[in-house]
């Protein structure tokens, strides 16, 4: 029991301290840092376009709950997380997925947007859309990264809700905004919008994708080339 006793203490230093201002200074740095960071960025693209065509609550709890997981997985495993897929395979997976869903943006007539509605209403099915698109995009995104290298350097506690909090404040302001839009712009307006938004992340994060495959490729042929003597 001793021994467990001062693991569980070792632990809970690591995490937590009993200086209040320590805490609370390391949580507003992360707070500062990441809002800076997330403002304009695709995930609170991703919470505009989607409050644009339907309610806000499932947006934000989607948003966030995606974003505690993702800080949480940072704080916990630190960088090396970023590292556990080739950064081309997740770019290319994200540059597949908003295409997908740019493309269907793009093909919903205003019939399709009445039946959304009703069966928005009625089921989760926006909770989970908001939190797997907001998970696969920033998964190893530079905002994970951010959150693991603080988590390195001061409380990782203090980072997590710094930072989570930060997260919650620009996916809210991204869905304020998406409402606000929805007010004065035509839904069909919208859904183009939205379309081509999620289009051009599409191919921005295929560039990314082709970019980080090079050297990657570079590696694997690498072995087999010989070289040529004079």
């Amino acid at each position: 029991m001793a021994s467990i006793h001062l693991q569980w203490q070792q632990i809970s230093s690591l995490l937590f301290s009993d200086n209040i201002v320590e805490f609370s200074t390391a949580s507003l740095t992360s707070f500062v840092l990441i809002a800076a960071a997330e403002i304009g960025d695709k995930s609170q693209l991703v919470c505009m376009t989607l409050a644009a065509r339907h309610r806000a609550l499932p947006i934000i709890l989607g948003a966030i709950a995606a974003f505690a997981l993702l800080n949480t997985l940072a704080v916990i495993f630190g960088a090396a997380i970023a590292k556990w897929l080739p950064e081309y395979l997740v770019a290319a997976s994200v540059a597949i997925l908003f295409a997908l869903f740019g493309a269907h943006a793009l093909r919903v007539n205003e019939e399709e947007d009445t039946d959304e509605v009703i069966k928005e209403k009625s089921g989760h099915g926006i909770f989970f859309t908001t939190f797997f698109l907001i998970a696969v995009a920033e998964f190893g995104d530079k905002t994970q990264l951010a959150v693991a290298g603080l988590s390195s350097t001061t409380l990782p506690a203090a980072v997590w809700l710094g930072s989570t909090v930060a997260l919650a404040m620009t996916s809210i302001l991204g869905v304020l905004a998406g409402r606000t839009l929805m007010k004065k712009i035509p839904l069909s307006t919208l859904h183009r919008l939205s379309g081509i938004i999620f289009i051009t992340l599409s191919i921005v994060a295929a560039h990314k994708a082709y970019t980080a495959y090079i050297p990657f490729a570079g590696q694997i042929s690498a072995p087999g080339v010989r070289q040529r003597t004079p």
